[in-house]
């Protein structure tokens, strides 16, 4: 169903988001403090890498354009999507800053517009936010009161890095966590074209079928790791252990491949903030807290497995190949090389590094470490020994021969080397 949107928030989630609602008929504002976000927008082009997405932007320009003016995208619009980031504090709950930054502003907006507008929250916000922190804020700055003269609700984004339009067009679910049945029917409409289910719940409930999507997806990870781990030392192939487990339909063999862990923007994040968030309310998170610290050990096996081969790694030329979390993005947050690199530095290794669209974010957040950035991955060979830590499909038809190898993603090409190594197999 076409509607007038507004999308605050032209990060990762928000441009995707406002994409795909172009592409499907909406006409699309994006509201974004960074002029160059805006600019690039306007000329169609993303402001991060993401699959298909630029092509998007370009295909539908008559119908997405981006705006630094809060007034008249709010003004020019029936529904606003609240999509800025909720970053990681240092204690591992979320920052709310920007989300309340926002909806101050929105509310403030609201007190001048005499006509009904939905407010929806797809920031990743912990259980009770929308309701007692959010909601208490938009009806104090619009002097309004929310479910009879604006509507809240929270629609929770199940996007995964380098595939995420494609997501977003074809979702497993749509969740439509609402405060009032107005702005839940204004949802259910706008989504009434997509073929899966919708599922109507409370606000909270909503915020916390996130939470638990990406901890328990962080724990499956985690547990075939560690199965993974026993795999490998009594020379088991985890990968055919997998494929046994995962033919059970209470289990599905999805994200069952054993390597070096999880990174990224969600799972760490979100992973921290429930552990952090259920300490705060008193509440055990046993399960979570181990699932982290398996994470946390796993990409360092890399280097246990390189020592077996080169006990000592002072002065020696070490390859890694990939420094995304996982192929198809330039997204490096929480990457499993960002430990490797910084223990082969302890070891004071010289790193060679390739990765096809995450060096230039790798040396801005990392200028300080030395490191040789290679114009392809075949200079990267040229190493004493090489660590493949993203799967990236260009490093599939590499030439690894005569090379120690040390995989931690499962590339089958990398088994012809002359040494090879998998971290779980």
């Amino acid at each position: 169903m076409q509607k007038n949107i507004a999308v605050v928030g032209a990060g990762y989630v928000g441009i995707v988001s406002g994409a795909c609602f172009a592409k499907l008929g909406s006409n699309v504002i994006c509201v974004d403090v960074d002029e160059k976000k805006v600019e690039s927008i306007n000329k169609g082009k993303a402001p991060i890498y993401e699959l298909d997405l630029d092509e998007i932007l370009s295909s539908y320009r008559d119908r997405i354009h981006a705006t630094i003016d809060y007034k008249s995208a709010i003004e020019g619009s029936e529904i606003t999507f609240v999509c800025v980031g909720t970053p990681s504090l240092k204690d591992g709950g979320i920052d709310l800053s920007y989300v309340k930054q926002v909806v101050k502003n929105i509310g403030r907006i609201l007190k001048d517009i005499d006509k009904w507008h939905d407010v929806v929250i797809k920031s990743t916000v912990l259980p009770g936010t929308s309701q007692n922190i959010l909601l208490p804020i938009l009806e104090k700055y619009s002097e309004k009161k929310a479910g009879k003269d604006f509507g809240l609700s929270m629609n929770p984004e199940f996007l995964r890095e380098g595939t995420a339009a494609y997501d977003f067009l074809n979702p497993d679910r749509i969740v439509i966590g609402s405060f009032d049945n107005k702005s839940k029917e204004v949802l259910k409409k706008l989504y009434s074209d997509f073929d899966c289910p919708i599922i109507e719940t409370s606000l909270s409930a909503a915020e916390m079928i996130k939470y638990a999507s990406n901890c328990f997806l962080g724990t499956k990870i985690s547990f075939i790791n560690e199965i993974g781990n026993f795999c490998k030392e009594i020379g088991v192939d985890t990968y055919e252990v997998a494929d046994g487990v995962g033919l059970d339909k209470r289990i599905g063999r999805a994200f069952l491949n054993s390597g070096i862990g999880w990174g990224g923007s969600c799972f760490p994040k979100d992973i921290n903030a429930l552990i952090c968030w259920a300490k705060q309310n008193g509440y055990s998170s046993k399960i979570l807290d181990d699932v982290v610290k398996v994470n946390d050990i796993q990409p360092l096996k890399l280097v246990e497995l390189l020592k077996k081969h080169i006990p000592n790694l002072k002065g020696k030329k070490i390859g890694v190949l990939g420094l995304a979390f996982k192929p198809n993005t330039d997204d490096i947050r929480e990457s499993r090389a960002i430990p490797i690199i910084l223990k082969l530095t302890e070891e004071g290794a010289q790193i060679k590094v390739y990765d096809p669209k995450a060096m230039d974010n790798f040396k801005q957040q990392f200028p300080n470490i030395k490191i040789h950035y290679c114009s392809s991955a075949d200079e990267v060979l040229g190493s004493d020994a090489v660590l493949i830590t993203t799967i990236w499909d260009e490093f599939k038809n590499l030439d690894y021969s005569g090379k120690i190898v040390i995989d931690g993603r499962r590339l089958e090409k990398a088994k012809s080397a002359k040494i090879y190594e998998g971290v779980c197999w």
